[in-house]
């Protein structure tokens, strides 16, 4: 069985690979997620190059192979229907689950797992949006742009938050800027950092460019 290390770092590796479009992960972005110095990085690696699980070039980067993005899509279902479990069932706050996830996806046994999946009804998403990989390792993909990418009068869904950071999400929270909730850019100011939004049947607010890249939404079609 894995340990709890090299599952978080398979994980790790596959999120930054979907945000890289497939292309390999630098080793200091390695060592920036996961906190740890370049040759603590370049050292896990090598062992999970050796293991299987990655190729590694040299001064390039690292990618996951076929095996390796088994085992992260595994990680990344136990994670997803954990958090959704926590809100969803015990009532926790979708800003605290993420840390709690991190702990027990290492430990929860499939049983548990595919049973809290079946009083879930199955979800296909977790609080925060993110896709939950199935007992298959399938894996629902849209097409999502960060809202920062919006230009005035687009009209959006509220699809996913990417900052999980518990302070970034009570934001949101309060924001009423949830999974979910359609929107309208009524303008954007590059110069000034910031884009001023209409939640559809609430208030408008101004955000940072910064923050707003962080959400990322589904664009509707204007004919819609």
């Amino acid at each position: 069985m894995p340990s709890s290390t090299v599952e978080n770092y398979v994980k790790q590796i596959f999120v930054e690979q979907q945000r890289r479009a497939g292309n390999l992960v630098p080793m200091g972005r390695i060592a920036d997620i996961m906190e740890v110095v370049p040759g603590t990085a370049t050292s896990m690696v090598k062992a999970l190059a050796e293991s299987g699980l990655v190729t590694y070039e040299p001064r390039e980067g690292t990618r996951l192979t076929e095996g390796g993005k088994k085992l992260a899509l595994h990680v990344l279902r136990r994670h997803r229907l954990v958090e959704q479990f926590l809100v969803e069932s015990l009532g926790l706050d979708w800003s605290e689950v993420h840390e709690e996830a991190e702990s027990l996806e290492h430990t929860i046994s499939e049983k548990v797992l595919e049973r809290m999946d079946e009083i879930l009804g199955h979800p296909r998403f977790d609080p925060h949006g993110d896709p939950i990989p199935s007992s298959t390792g399938a894996m629902e993909s849209s097409t999502l742009n960060p809202l920062d990418s919006c230009t005035e009068g687009s009209r959006a869904r509220v699809a996913r938050i990417l900052d999980q950071d518990p302070a970034f999400l009570q934001f949101i929270d309060r924001s009423g800027l949830t999974p979910g909730v359609f929107i309208e850019v009524v303008s954007k100011n590059s110069a000034a950092d910031a884009q001023t939004i209409q939640i559809k049947g609430g208030p408008s607010m101004t955000l940072g460019l910064t923050a707003a890249m962080k959400i990322l939404v589904h664009v509707q079609d204007p004919a819609a």
